[in-house]
């Protein structure tokens, strides 16, 4: 019990870090990278040492049957299970280059939203292939997808799975059809309140998932919001992201139940959702809309509802 509680205390303190991370390094490979002239000289082929530079593309390779040939990862990646089992590269922005050496891939694939800039550059600058993504909503999720099929002569398994992911995704928005759309408020990061602008791919799943999100209106992907923000825009369902269960969980929804006035607060509408389903841009994503739509239309019924609070 002593370790899982070291280990959710741990991965709580990445997550809350890495959320930071996101106003600390304006150096990120996503500021006004063209990924079309960046991935310009990468060649299909039968890649064999293959090393992911985040989650959602970890998670990619191994929805493509790509697993076996994946021999390094972050240290974030944890799904699936065989992911664990993979050599640390270290993190999102503190890549270990000298590791990334010593597994000889053949390729890498990294993300913009994410991998600093010069890490990147300098794995590059050794002669290794490098693949950028930058997936920013539901629609680039499936175009990532389908790149690295290509990439990696998976495209027929690629397509098979962003076929299915769309027949899932489409069946959601057919639920939530016609339907009042209420005001939604998406809690990423607790201390500071750090909610989610029209620049992430959140915000499009809230907006397919039949929500409207309070914070829409913000600049910034990642804005922070005041207590007194939240009272004004008075959303009428709360979600967390979270990777806490339990009585943790409970704490996070305890804090909301200080001001009863919130629609959400009133009418015990706050849910607490799995943050690895809604914070990667992996085949995954999916099952994290159907939960949102599950958390923000209890009242429809469709075939899914895989990650539903």
């Amino acid at each position: 019990m002593q370790k899982r509680t070291f280990m959710t205390l741990t991965m709580r303190k990445i997550r809350t870090a890495l959320v930071l991370l996101c106003f600390l390094l304006p150096s990120l490979l996503r500021a006004g990278v063209d990924l079309e002239r960046f991935n310009r000289e990468i060649r299909p082929g039968d890649y064999r040492r293959i090393v992911s530079l985040a989650p959602s593309l970890t998670e990619i390779l191994f929805a493509l049957g790509l697993g076996d040939r994946v021999v390094g990862v972050t240290k974030h990646c944890n799904y699936p299970t065989e992911a664990l089992k993979k050599p640390h590269v270290g993190s999102y922005v503190d890549l270990n280059i000298e590791k990334i050496l010593t597994l000889k891939p053949d390729l890498v694939i990294a993300t913009a939203d994410g991998n600093e800039k010069g890490s990147v550059e300098r794995i590059r600058s050794f002669g290794i292939p490098v693949l950028l993504t930058n997936p920013r909503n539901l629609n680039e999720t499936y175009e990532t997808i389908r790149t690295v099929g290509r990439i990696t002569l998976r495209e027929k398994r690629a397509e098979e799975l962003v076929l299915s992911l769309k027949k899932r995704a489409e069946g959601v928005a057919r639920a939530v059809s016609g339907l009042p759309r209420p005001r939604v408020f998406l809690q990423i990061n607790e201390h500071p309140l750090i909610s989610v602008g029209r620049e992430t791919f959140h915000h499009h799943l809230i907006q397919l998932a039949g929500g409207i999100n309070i914070c829409g209106d913000a600049e910034m992907k990642y804005p922070k919001y005041s207590i007194e923000q939240v009272l004004k825009a008075d959303p009428e369902v709360i979600l967390i992201t979270s990777m806490e269960r339990g009585v943790a969980a409970e704490k996070k929804k305890d804090r909301w139940r200080q001001w009863p006035q919130i629609s959400a607060v009133k009418n015990n509408r706050i849910h607490i959702l799995d943050s690895d389903l809604l914070d990667r841009p992996s085949p995954r994503l999916v099952d994290g809309l159907e939960a949102l739509a599950a958390a923000i239309h209890p009242e429809i019924q469709y075939r899914g509802n895989r990650g539903r609070p």
